[in-house]
């Protein structure tokens, strides 16, 4: 293991989640739209392994693993691929939409490892989710990555989320993948055209350095605010995660843990942000108002709630986001 700093606060056993997360609501239910893909690793020495991947797939995972309703529309095919991935969405309680398997291959991501441990990515992937069949009653819509920026696909998240947002809150992260996004000028207008339908946006600062081409990365996700969002996050790693609304700017520390693995950290803290707003009552339209003048307090709670969440990830190999009874 290597000592690695988060933007995490201040974490030493799974009781700490369990202070941090004591304020609990109803569960909500949430529509996570985004692609579901099988990553295959090639270490050096030709070894293979696969799992299921894909960033909205992980918030998917983390969101019902906290004990909410999560319901994730995305496009995997009818092979052992597709079947991997539903058997591992099942374990996390995650409904599929039912336009979601469709007759074709599912995507895939390949990094081939050198003898230092540098990747080399490949993708097959194919986005054109079908909306069929999306649940009527949801609180919360979540996108992120590859699937708001990709055509043909992205088009239709675009109108999930317009169709979605007079009743439900709309949440948002870039986490940009430059090797398939391109020119980060064109990129960067989709990303625009999301953050002004969306009520919370998190981005970590490499995705803002990228999209922007600055090193004034606090300033652009503070600015994000003017087109609409009521809270914009960033997480800065070893500098901690900071948060905008309309009360000021709120920022808590970093901690230095023993990581195993950082995947899968940023989307846990994805679901942590949603997790931490259900806890205080502030998803769905009818909320928009308080949630636009939600309290510095309250953001510096659902920030912490968010990075402690996102800690657990990080203790162990894998996306592995934690489960409700672990944070007793």
């Amino acid at each position: 293991m290597r000592p690695t700093p988060l933007g995490v606060p201040r974490f030493t056993s799974f009781a700490l989640i369990g202070e941090t997360c004591n304020d609990r609501a109803v569960n909500a239910t949430f529509l996570i739209a985004g692609e579901a893909l099988t990553d295959i690793v090639v270490d050096a020495d030709g070894a293979r392994r696969e799992h299921p991947g894909g960033s909205p797939l992980n918030v998917a995972v983390a969101l019902s693993r906290l004990g909410h309703d999560a319901h994730l529309l995305t496009r995997i095919g009818p092979d052992s691929r597709g079947d991997a991935i539903r058997a591992h969405l099942a374990e996390s309680d995650v409904s599929l939409t039912p336009g979601s398997t469709v007759d074709a291959a599912t995507s895939t991501a390949q990094a081939v490892l050198d003898a230092s441990g540098a990747a080399t990515y490949t993708f097959d992937l194919v986005w054109d989710p079908d909306p069929a069949g999306l649940p009527e009653q949801i609180d919360a819509v979540h996108t992120s990555s590859i699937a708001a920026v990709l055509a043909p696909g992205a088009a239709t998240v675009v109108d999930v989320l317009r169709g979605h947002r007079e009743h439900s809150t709309i949440s948002y992260d870039p986490n940009a993948r430059p090797t398939l996004m391109g020119d980060p000028v064109r990129v960067r207008e989709q990303v625009e055209e999301i953050i002004a339908l969306s009520d919370v946006v998190k981005a970590s600062d490499e995705d803002v350095a990228w999209l922007y081409g600055t090193e004034d990365v606090e300033d652009v996700v503070a600015s994000w605010r003017e087109r609409g969002p009521a809270l914009t996050v960033m997480t800065r790693g070893d500098e901690g995660a900071v948060g905008f609304a309309g009360s000021g700017r709120v920022q808590v520390s970093p901690v230095t843990i023993e990581a195993v693995d950082t995947v899968g950290a940023g989307d846990t803290f994805s679901a942590g942000i949603l997790d931490a707003l259900a806890a205080k009552e502030l998803l769905g339209a009818e909320r928009r108002d308080q949630l636009a003048a939600i309290p510095s307090d309250d953001v510096a709670f659902v920030l912490r709630r968010a990075a402690a969440l996102a800690a657990i990830t990080v203790s162990r190999a894998g996306a592995n986001p934690p489960w409700s009874h672990e944070l007793t």
